[in-house]
């Protein structure tokens, strides 16, 4: 089978392997948890909370929608970061079983973990954060030499990247959605994806 091949198959139904599966939730094994644990120790940094910014309507932003790849040198501020953040994978309302977040996904599984590379953003050393939606705080999680230039190299080499006042990261936790999606989740993943992104290219 070709590479194409595999791909087209990837992206047909899957019933027939679904019909089959038993998820992990029906045989009563635990769900995992929402977020990551933070390791003892690790510096905590608190956001505001910041519900509106802006006035454009929806239909303006998808009116004036446009890609750009030059940014001014004007840095971003910490309640515009919040703000992002909270608008891409922001707790509205958490129980012991569900958390509802700010944007869609399957069976509100929510597979994302957030990563922030703060470039130019005011309070912020410049290093890797990592989102805790639960707390709505930032975690340090990497500072070292050359992160831009690693950045620009995991992007392809598209050095705009690095010019940002601040780059979006996710990472996905898989068994959050294969826990009760199995061999669907994979797909499911993917287009939660496009919800989060949607989310944070609206504003």
């Amino acid at each position: 089978m070709s590479k194409f091949e595999e791909g087209r198959k990837f992206l047909k139904s899957n019933w027939e392997e679904l019909e089959k599966f038993t998820s992990d939730q029906k045989k009563g094994m635990s769900m995992p948890p929402f977020e990551k644990p933070v390791e003892e120790g690790s510096i905590l940094i608190d956001l505001p909370t910041v519900k509106h910014l802006g006035t454009k309507t929806v239909s303006e932003a998808i009116e004036n929608r446009m890609s750009h790849r030059k940014y001014t040198n004007e840095p971003l501020t910490i309640e515009e970061l919040a703000y992002l953040l909270w608008a891409t994978q922001g707790i509205r309302n958490i129980t012991p079983k569900v958390a509802f977040r700010t944007v869609p996904s399957a069976g509100c599984r929510h597979p994302f973990e957030t990563y922030i590379y703060a470039i130019n953003v005011q309070g912020l050393e410049e290093a890797i954060y990592r989102y805790l939606p639960i707390e709505h705080k930032l975690v340090l999680h990497k500072k070292e030499p050359h992160l831009r230039e690693r950045i620009i190299r995991a992007a392809l080499d598209q050095t705009f990247v690095g010019t940002a006042s601040a780059v979006f990261i996710w990472t996905a936790i898989p068994y959050r959605t294969e826990w009760r999606y199995g061999p669907a989740s994979h797909k499911a993943i993917l287009l939660d994806a496009g919800h989060v992104c949607q989310n944070l290219y609206s504003f």
